[in-house]
């Protein structure tokens, strides 16, 4: 006996169009960068009408936008996994950090943003449209992050700084890969952080955390990484 034939309604055609679109126009600006960026080639990959395409956005620029929220939403919704799962799993929350921090701003779609903010320079509707993207997809990454450092009994402004100035090494490391990309370097500078990161807990921190004694011990023979 047949199966029946379970119909799609008109807004789950809808959307499976718009997200073909969008995985479509990802690969396209990843490949052309935004100055080769086209829209035709772009409903081509996806497989679906011009027409189509410009029912769904009827600008470059809307396209452009539209893809950079969901690149970012996809990097988020990965991050947020990680920093969820640290919180109650992970013994060395720096590590977990830089891990996530790395796959952000070392991964595609963080230099397709960067592409797009740099070449679109004069276009100051989508730079700032992309700004306001870039900062809704990262603060809430962040802000668990932050939940997991308060853990170590750092005072809320110290636990901030040091996530800060966690994710602008890493950061600063990504954009110099774009003319300088020395790996082992780049592992040392993080490895000189980690000794300054945790001699900094060490000073500040109000209460040891989960397992201190075991970090403590490892931390004075140069093995901090492998905690956990």
């Amino acid at each position: 006996m047949a199966k029946p034939v379970v119909r799609r309604t008109q807004e789950e055609r809808t959307e499976e169009t718009r997200t073909r679109l969008l995985e479509a126009a990802l690969k396209v600006m990843q490949r052309r960068g935004y100055s080769g960026f086209r829209t035709a080639e772009v409903a081509a990959v996806a497989g679906v009408s011009r027409g189509a395409q410009l029912y769904h956005f009827p600008t470059k620029d809307d396209l452009v936008v539209a893809t950079i929220e969901y690149a970012f939403s996809l990097a988020a919704a990965e991050g947020q996994r990680r920093a969820k799962r640290a919180s109650s799993e992970i013994a060395n929350p720096l590590d977990a950090i830089i891990e996530d921090s790395q796959a952000f701003f070392f991964g595609d779609y963080f230099f397709v943003a960067l592409d797009v903010v740099m070449a679109a320079a004069k276009n100051k509707k989508v730079r700032e449209k992309v700004f306001a993207i870039s900062q809704a997809s990262r603060v809430p990454v962040e802000q668990v992050w932050l939940e997991v450092l308060l853990k170590l009994g750092l005072p809320e402004d110290k636990a901030e700084d040091l996530l800060w100035v966690t994710v602008s090494i890493v950061r600063g490391l990504a954009i110099r890969s774009l003319w300088q990309n020395d790996r082992k370097r780049f592992d040392r500078v993080l490895d000189f952080w980690r000794d300054i990161f945790w001699d900094y807990v060490k000073q500040h921190a109000s209460k040891p955390r989960a397992g201190g004694k075991e970090l403590a011990r490892r931390r004075r023979v140069g093995d901090v990484r492998k905690v956990g």
